[in-house]
């Protein structure tokens, strides 16, 4: 059956809300697929009126779209202007790169291409109409689009079944339009006595582009333009990029300053009502998804309704094949926006990284792919780096204190639970041996304990018995004399309150069933409601534990480590007292956030007075808890200056797993704008953790100066030798990696069978 037939001889009927290029692009599609279709679209403001100029699709949508409809298509190819170069303007300097591949025709032209292909295929099309309530149409119809838009009445009217989540953004931004074509999607920044202000701008006909102008709230009303008049905003921005402009003026079409909502929803169908493109979702207009992710919905939708045999299943198998393509698109234009909001946070950058980092913030254009499409720009960004010819970024050195990495990759702490009362042993051994073998330019020890009641675990490692020192020294001595060149570095903790609990993978931090220790913490509060009640430490007890912390730090310098990091994060002990979450204490170590640093900062200062002058220490930090009222980005950025004044030479920036209640953001290096901001902020070294994969990644966060070292975990449980294959892999042999004489056999991968064997010829030429 090819949609929601109901009887035989039934004539399907479907309303569309909406008039855009999503709602009239599915329209097309239905009644293509199905001509006895009856298909209404509602469209309450004249086509004329439509939001915005210039519309970007992708060379993979416009190529659904000739599958789909080769007629659209033909029609479309008409009519769009194509570039290739990004325009990067800032300071006075400009960066180009080229090999991008852009799009775009005006919106208003792409709607009456639609209109037309609608009255050709039958579609009643009726314009300036508000369409009849949510409840009539699916009443009287067999399947209801929702395509009406960010401000969807029809979502708002069944809130309780789509359960959208709506965020407000902190930028205002004004579509307007000059009467010109850019030779190129051209950024322009403008540092003004009231803040900084962006253009985006971008040509959608041979003689016309669209103008983006967008800035922080505060920003906006600081210059006044939240008292300006739609004429005056235009003409306010043409004076603004005068030079960008060539001093033509701007021009608006009922444009008016807006902040940005991202709408995300939980549902996108009810009965035979659906949502499609920004009713259901939107994405930041910084990646140009908008239209795109419309019309690739009304693709989706089409297809499912041909291919299923109930509405029920082709409006599910809808929502299943495109959330995740839209949840990829918007975490992509969520880290673009965020970029954007941020922007003071780049703009001291050298010109070329500034340019480099710009293009990659949304995480999709990587390094690699960068160089793949413009060698020449990628190749200038590297030099202006310190990259020495053929070194790729994270085969650099870094240098802390007196201590130098010849890269920088980071094996994160892991804990294994793999220890015998604290005691590291062969396993330890093993895993930080093959690691240290596999290239990183720091190894580091899982959270290794200061005592017995501050394990997380009974397999928990320590540092408060000597026979646990001498361990960790042969630990170390391997490490050295195995893999010379390979720092080593301990992490010194507390478990706090998420102590006493059983091995990971019998149930992470669940209590253990017997045999439990007490629990310290900042303040008497439960980690989960099952956990064990930790006391709140004394002032005595206090001055006990920063004695612990000292003891454990002089067995790791007569250890043989290279680098000591001090657990500040993750809500143990130390990280307690760092969110206001988990300290409630009213005494000079809680309240404020300087009184609840006090007590981490007295134990730096007194592990940093007995580990060696020459020797680095670092500290890790939860950057946010994902909690309302807990650690924000803000206090983040001075716990880093607190312990930076104190002598830290790097922080290690991860977030959350305070509060059993946290709901993180997760992503691609999702941690990494934390990591960034401090860097900036606080003027410190950072390492950056956090669903970083792939060297791609590393080198993309490396050169775009958004972290100085990466740390990765799970991709080295994969992979002990994740760093030689990716020197391998990008044929890098140069001083930043050490092949083991032993592995060097190892450098080129194996043959895999038959299948990369040399073909025979077996055709004549013609």
């Amino acid at each position: 059956m090819a949609g929601p037939v109901t009887s035989p001889g039934h004539t399907p009927r479907v309303a569309v809300v909406g008039g855009g290029p999503g709602g009239l692009y599915a329209a097309v599609l239905l009644k293509r697929l199905d001509p006895a279709r009856e298909i209404t679209v509602w469209e309450r403001t004249d086509p004329d009126d439509t939001f915005g100029f210039g519309v970007v699709l992708s060379d993979e949508t416009l190529g659904g779209i000739e599958h789909a409809d080769p007629a659209v298509h033909a029609a479309l190819r008409r009519h769009f202007v194509r570039w290739d170069d990004i325009d990067i303007v800032h300071r006075g300097t400009r960066q180009t790169s080229t090999g991008h591949g852009f799009a775009a025709l005006g919106r208003r032209r792409l709607l009456r291409l639609l209109h037309e292909r609608c009255h050709d295929l039958g579609v009643d099309l009726r314009a300036d109409t508000e369409a009849p309530p949510p409840d009539e149409l699916a009443a009287a119809h067999d399947l209801v689009i929702a395509a009406d838009g960010v401000h969807s009445a029809t979502r708002d009217r069944y809130a309780a079944v789509f359960r959208p989540r709506i965020t407000a953004h902190r930028c205002r931004y004004i579509w307007l339009a000059a009467d010109f074509a850019f030779d190129a999607f051209r950024f322009e920044i403008a540092e003004t006595a009231h803040g900084i202000m962006q253009l985006h701008g971008y040509p959608y006909a041979p003689d016309a582009s669209t103008v983006i102008v967008e800035m922080r709230e505060e920003v906006w009303r600081a210059a006044g333009l939240d008292r300006a008049s739609e004429k005056d905003s235009a003409a306010r921005c043409a004076a603004l990029f005068a030079r960008a402009l060539g001093g033509r003026p701007l021009r608006s079409n009922r444009s008016a300053w807006n902040v940005f909502r991202t709408v995300v929803n939980e549902r996108w169908s009810h009965g035979n009502t659906v949502l499609l493109g920004d009713a259901a979702h939107t994405a930041h207009f910084s990646i140009g998804s908008g239209t795109k992710l419309a019309v690739e919905d009304a693709l989706a939708l089409a297809a499912a309704l041909r291919e299923h045999p109930t509405l029920d299943e082709a409006l599910a198998a809808y929502e299943e094949e495109r959330r995740p393509v839209v949840a990829s698109t918007q975490r992509a234009a969520r880290a673009s926006l965020e970029w954007f909001e941020d922007l003071a946070l780049h703009v001291d950058r050298p010109p070329r990284q500034f340019a480099f980092d710009l293009l990659t913030r949304s995480r999709r254009v990587t390094h690699d792919n960068l160089r793949l499409r413009d060698a020449r720009f990628t190749g200038a960004v590297e030099r202006e780096f310190g990259c020495p010819p053929g070194t790729p970024p994270m085969f650099t050195p870094f240098r802390l204190r007196g201590l130098t990495l010849r890269n920088r990759v980071v094996v994160s702490p892991m804990d294994m639970y793999s220890a015998v009362d604290g005691v590291p042993g062969d396993f330890h051994l093993v895993h930080l041996g093959a690691r240290a073998l596999g290239g990183a330019g720091l190894v580091m020890t899982e959270m290794v304990c200061v005592s017995p009641e501050g394990r997380i675990t009974p397999g928990c490692a320590g540092l408060y018995t000597g026979p646990q020192a001498d361990a960790w020294r042969r630990i170390t001595d391997f490490v050295h004399s195995s893999a010379p060149g390979t720092a080593i570095g301990v992490q010194l903790g507390h478990s706090g309150r998420k102590g006493s609990t059983k091995l990971m993978w019998e149930g992470i931090d669940e209590p253990l069933p017997h045999g439990n220790w007490p629990l310290v913490a900042a303040s008497s509060l439960r980690h989960r409601p099952d956990s064990q009640l930790p006391r709140q430490l004394g002032r005595a007890q206090l001055t006990d534990l920063r004695h612990t912390f000292v003891a454990a730090a002089r067995r790791a310098a007569r250890a043989g480590f290279d680098l000591l990091e001090l657990h500040c994060a993750h809500g143990y002990l130390l990280s307690g007292f760092l969110s206001p979450l988990t300290n409630h204490r009213t005494d000079a170590y809680g309240g404020s956030l300087t009184a609840r640093l006090r007590f981490p900062l007295e134990v730096f200062d007194a592990v940093r007075a007995v580990w060696p002058e020459e020797r680095p220490m670092t500290v890790r930090i939860s950057a946010t808890d994902w909690a309302e009222g807990g650690t924000t980005a803000e206090d983040a950025v001075e716990i880093a200056r607190a312990f930076t004044a104190h002598g830290a030479d790097a922080v290690d920036v991860s977030t959350g797993q305070v509060v059993s209640g946290e709901r993180p953001e997760f992503g691609r290096s999702y941690q990494t704008p934390f990591a960034e901001r401090i860097r900036h902020e606080a003027r410190v070294p950072v390492i950056a953790v956090g669903a970083i994969s792939s060297w791609d990644d590393v080198n993309s966060l490396i050169l775009a100066g958004r972290t100085d070292l990466c740390a990765l975990a799970r991709p080295h449980l994969y992979d002990p030798h994740w760093t030689l294959h990716a020197a391998a892999e990008q044929g890098y042999e140069g001083p930043g990696v050490h092949w083991p004489d032993p592995y060097l056999a190892g450098r080129r991968p194996p043959r895999t069978g038959r299948t990369d064997a040399p073909k025979p010829r077996l055709t004549l030429g013609t």
